[in-house]
């Protein structure tokens, strides 16, 4: 499987700049509802933030809002994650 989804980080502004997963986007968690247009226009998103707890607050609302997505948990899990699938 080679296609690669993009990976949503819900953390802060800060937060995203102290570390991140190559080629991730950062979508603050409270700038999530005004940007679901957006979101809703990727191919089933994989969302994290530092521990995984704001990435499933936006995976539910998004999924209450009919998109496709899953938590991907605490972005250092993803970043392992996309480096054995790489």
């Amino acid at each position: 499987m080679s296609n690669k989804r993009v990976i949503i980080d819900v953390r802060s502004e800060m937060e995203f700049m102290g570390g991140n997963v190559a080629g991730s986007i950062n979508i603050p968690l409270q700038e999530v509802p005004d940007r679901i247009e957006e979101i809703r226009a990727m191919d089933n998103p994989i969302l994290c933030c530092a521990s995984g707890n704001r990435s499933g607050q936006a995976e539910q609302y998004l999924k209450a809002n009919g998109i496709a997505c899953e938590n991907g948990g605490g972005w250092m899990e993803v970043n392992f994650q996309q480096s054995q699938n790489s």
